[in-house]
């Protein structure tokens, strides 16, 4: 990086700062509504440039055109059906939510279920953050970083101490913005880093297509696209990641998990000025998420295109390409946008934990009396630790064998799943009693890891073994004997998702819930829907689904 390079990385980096904190500056984040909900302030631009920032970071960028790197545009379905889930979260689920004036998901399962049902529930999504999503996003970003940038050779140190001095930088300052800034600082930096990840991951591709065309956009995508027809087919076979199979089955159940149960993303919704602003707000999310692919699934496209397999891994292919296509005055800026894009995802995940710990744990098992001022300074704390813990395992990611997409998408199966089938019954079901909810959110996690983790293994195994005696050494033949040998881990999502279903049912009716539930409203939000929220979703809708009669 040279100084202007430098010049404008700091520069873009302070100005995000600055205007965080001149818009939070009158929050009194001293309450428990100010720290964690922004005051119930945010407005539907605000609320749809924190959706895409908290879910666009890293380990989207880097891992998803890594797999379109390896296997081309059938795993843009991570991006456009999520608009279909979000357009269906703002209309029908939201509303509920809403209405009784909830902070966090557990707390909405507390008033349906019990205190111990929101506590298990709360736990699982702890582990989901500190985890998977947390490690997952600083070496993501480290990794970009250091690819990106080169910076073992600029600073001249080792790769591993170049990951291990990134993961510090983005812990560090991720928990400055988010322990100690609230929702609304990080809603606030969310919005400005968007419009710059918006700019800046759109100079990507284009100037990618500038590289294959000799200088041309247009020239640049005719050549693309007729000289790797394979990596435009949208329809994923038996083999990939994405059987095309599985968009009706698991891939639906993760969609609805991540952007209907998901507590750093509803979040987000849940401190907007009023139901009408956080439908907005998601709806204009899931119309920018239509066109995310751009963003993440062409460039890994393009750099098959320039660099083919000559790449050590797929997660390098991003990185790669912004260092061959990117003029070096734009180099700086989109530091700095990728800077903002991983600290999002970063403090947003730390700001929600803390809001979890704090609400739904310190109340209940540690000050049943505590106010909101020792409420906040708990989860404060408990944020800060979950931090250090996620910076100290985020190197073991690298030891994900198939990208690290594919290892954060398997990893929440385990979780989403549950979570997702108790929520479901929470909503749509009054009979269904706490010891349902309870014996899902246990058994499901335990079916889920015994599926993946133990029969998987053993029925591939046994399943290549007798190839190999009827003699079959071709290696595509044994990919799809493999892949054959065991459902697909998002069909088994499906699969275990209608299963809990069954059996909250069937414990309901054995043994139903005594009280009838009745649903609390709140009086402090105005929960007035969108009136044009039904027919925009309906034209995104209509959107997402045409991309798979072009592709």
């Amino acid at each position: 990086m040279d100084t202007l390079s430098i010049i404008s990385f700091l520069g873009f980096t302070i100005l995000v700062g600055f205007v965080a904190w001149y818009a939070t500056r009158k929050t009194d984040e001293s309450t428990a509504d100010g720290y964690y909900l922004g005051g119930r302030s945010l407005g539907a631009i605000t609320i749809a440039g924190s959706l895409l920032l908290t879910n666009l970071s890293a380990e989207q960028i880097v891992g998803l055109n890594g797999q379109s790197f390896t296997e081309g545009v059938l795993v843009m379905a991570w991006e456009t059906l999520a608009a279909i889930a979000m357009i269906f979260t703002a209309i029908y689920i939201l509303p509920k939510y809403m209405r009784s004036g909830i902070t966090t998901i557990p707390e909405f399962i507390q008033d349906r279920f019990d205190g111990q049902t929101k506590a298990i529930m709360s736990i699982l999504f702890l582990i989901a953050f500190g985890v998977v999503l947390l490690p997952t996003i600083l070496y993501s970003g480290s990794l970009a970083f250091s690819t990106m940038f080169n910076l073992p050779e600029v600073l001249d140190i080792s790769q591993g101490a170049v990951i291990q001095l990134c993961v510090w930088s983005i812990g560090i300052i991720g928990v400055i913005y988010a322990i100690f800034g609230g929702l609304r600082a990080v809603a606030i930096s969310d919005l400005v880093n968007a419009i710059g990840l918006l700019i800046g991951g759109l100079l990507i591709p284009l100037f990618g297509l500038m590289v294959i065309g000799d200088g041309s956009v247009t020239e640049g995508l005719d050549i693309l696209w007729t000289s790797n027809p394979e990596k435009f087919n949208a329809k994923g076979s038996v083999t990939s990641s994405i059987p095309f199979g599985t968009i009706f089955t698991g891939m639906m159940i993760a969609q609805m998990y991540y952007w209907g149960t998901n507590q750093s993303i509803l979040q987000r919704v849940f401190g907007a000025k009023s139901l009408k602003e956080g439908q907005k707000g998601m709806i204009l999310a899931g119309f920018v998420k239509f066109l995310i692919p751009v963003i993440v699934v062409l460039p890994g496209i393009i750099a098959w295109h320039l660099f083919e397999d000559n790449l050590e891994n797929a997660d390098q292919a991003y990185p790669t390409l912004v260092r061959k296509v990117l003029p070096g005055a734009y180099l700086g800026f989109f530091a700095a946008v990728l800077f903002g894009a991983i600290l999002s995802s970063f403090n947003s995940l730390l700001n929600s934990s803390a809001t979890l710990f704090g609400f739904d744990l310190f109340r209940q098992y540690f000050n049943k009396n505590a106010s909101d001022k020792q409420t906040v300074r708990a989860g404060k704390i408990f944020g800060f630790f979950l931090a250090i813990v996620s910076i100290l395992i985020s190197p073991l990611i690298a030891n994900a064998p198939d990208g690290l997409f594919a290892y954060i998408q398997e990893s929440l199966g385990s979780l989403s799943v549950p979570i997702l089938a108790v929520v479901t019954m929470g909503i749509i079901s009054k009979k269904v009693p706490a010891i349902a909810a309870k014996i899902v959110l246990i058994g499901g996690v335990v079916m889920y890891l015994v599926s993946q983790f133990v029969l998987s293994p053993i029925f591939a195994e046994r399943a290549l073994k007798e190839a190999k005696m009827y003699g079959i050494t071709n290696l595509d033949q044994l990919a799809i004997i493999k892949a054959e040998a065991y459902p697909h881990f998002l069909h088994i999502m499906g699969i275990l998702f209608v299963i809990n279903i069954i059996i909250m049912l069937l414990i309901a009716k054995i043994k139903p819930k005594q009280e009838e539930y009745i649903p609390k409203v709140t009086e402090e939000i105005d929960i007035v829907p969108w009136k044009y929220a039904k027919i925009i979703g309906l034209i995104i809708t209509i959107l997402v689904l045409s991309t798979y009669l072009i592709f």
